[in-house]
């Protein structure tokens, strides 16, 4: 597919017709579709499949009106950024978590990454909720705003030199068979090491959420649980990973 997808490319650089313009975008859905696939969409009225198909689509374009085959970077790669970025570009100009959420949010994390270094270990919901001086219900619905806001910032840089994202560093097998990855091998499998190191509950959840592509509420009714906990399990689990890699990030700087 990426094969056909680069011929295809090269055919509009070499004679931009309309023609050979449709057949790249036709070609490239899969691409997109796989791309969308990876992406934690909030529950947004401007956010859905279609707005996002759309948003996805223009980046494609822009990437192919200035596509130079001479350079020797295949179409795939050169497209993934420009439709990646386009959407992640997109769906943080809806973002309507107001500022005041956000800095709570920012606390939270900080709270965390103090709590583990204090506590040797992952802090309890209570710990966190003890030291933000808020119950644990209101630490709760930030847990909820943490699933809905941070599952975005997978798709920031990972701090490493080159343009991968954290997200793409969590193995996708579809998208393997048919796309090239943007993926390092060693901060892959420090990645899976730290979602591994996660209970068995959380790991299952993440699979089911980014891997399967299941509602929170079609996992939540997976195991029995309401979506609200699932939400929040998300959100724990994000603000944990966001927590480790800061701390990586200290120790390797």
């Amino acid at each position: 597919m990426a094969q056909d997808l680069q011929s295809l490319a090269e055919s509009h650089a070499a004679e931009p017709t309309p023609a050979h313009r449709e057949a790249v975008v036709l070609a490239a859905v899969p691409l997109v579709r796989s791309i969308i696939g990876r992406l934690s969409i909030p529950d947004h009225p401007l956010a859905s499949r279609e707005d996002l198909e759309d948003v996805a689509l223009l980046g494609l374009l822009q990437a192919l009106d200035s596509y130079e085959p001479d350079r020797g970077t295949p179409f795939v790669s050169y497209s993934y950024g420009r439709i990646r970025g386009a959407l992640v570009d997109y769906l943080r100009s809806i973002d309507a978590l107001p500022r005041e959420r956000r800095r709570r949010l920012a606390e939270a994390q900080r709270a965390m990454e103090t709590l583990r270094q204090s506590l040797g270990g992952e802090p309890s919901d209570e710990d966190v909720a003890d030291y933000l001086g808020i119950s644990v219900t209101e630490y709760h619905s930030l847990l909820c705003d943490a699933q809905s806001r941070y599952a975005l910032s997978l798709h920031d840089g990972t701090g490493t030199d080159s343009d991968q994202t954290l997200i793409e560093t969590i193995e996708n097998h579809a998208a393997a068979e048919d796309f090239e990855q943007i993926d390092k091998e060693s901060y892959f499998e420090y990645i899976v090491g730290l979602i591994q190191e996660l209970p068995e509950r959380e790991q299952t959840i993440v699979a089911l959420y980014y891997y399967e592509d299941l509602t929170l509420r079609e996992i939540a009714s997976l195991l029995n649980l309401t979506e609200a906990r699932i939400s929040q399990i998300l959100g724990k689990v994000l603000l944990t990973l966001r927590t480790q890699l800061n701390e990586s990030r200290s120790m390797a700087a």
